[in-house]
């Protein structure tokens, strides 16, 4: 990522949604960007992961877990899936697990919390849909910027 989601703020403000300060990036990579893709499942990863293992290149996945903290929905597993099928960052509105090991991967992976629970793998869900949550609409795409001071959203590339 070129563009500093401050700078971005300061330039485009009018064209953008920004994430309320809510989620952290525990992931080894500080700054991400792409299309927006979505989930919105609940306590469970099994639409999360048949999304990581389609081609991902240029995009961002956008999981809405409902704000669960009763289990992970991406673990070290699906965080490496993601990084073999070129995802450039995936956002958790719920917990991830095997913190330890995704901060020493190459990707950006924002989420509240963290949870050593598995989810269950039903395959509930939605893919595909938009998502709100922290005070953002969270459309497929859109275009998602990360960074260290937060995450913005723009109808599409800014900058």
């Amino acid at each position: 990522m070129t563009t500093a989601t401050a700078d971005l703020c300061d330039k485009y403000i009018d064209r953008l949604a920004v994430l309320e300060p809510m989620l952290t990036n525990y992931g080894g990579k500080p700054a991400f960007e792409g299309v927006i893709v979505t989930v919105k499942v609940h306590e469970e990863n099994k639409l999360v992961r048949e999304a990581l293992s389609l081609d991902g290149a240029g995009k961002v996945l956008v999981v809405d877990g409902g704000g669960s903290l009763r289990s992970a929905l991406v673990g070290d597993q699906v965080a490496q899936l993601a990084i073999d099928q070129g995802w450039a960052g995936i956002v958790v509105n719920g917990c991830i697990r095997d913190s330890a090991a995704i901060g020493k991967m190459a990707i950006g992976l924002f989420a509240i919390n963290t949870n050593p629970t598995r989810p269950a793998k039903h395959g509930f869900g939605l893919g595909n849909v938009p998502v709100s949550f922290g005070g953002v609409k969270f459309t497929p795409g859109e275009y998602l910027y990360a960074d260290e001071d937060g995450i913005v959203v723009a109808m599409g590339p800014l900058g």
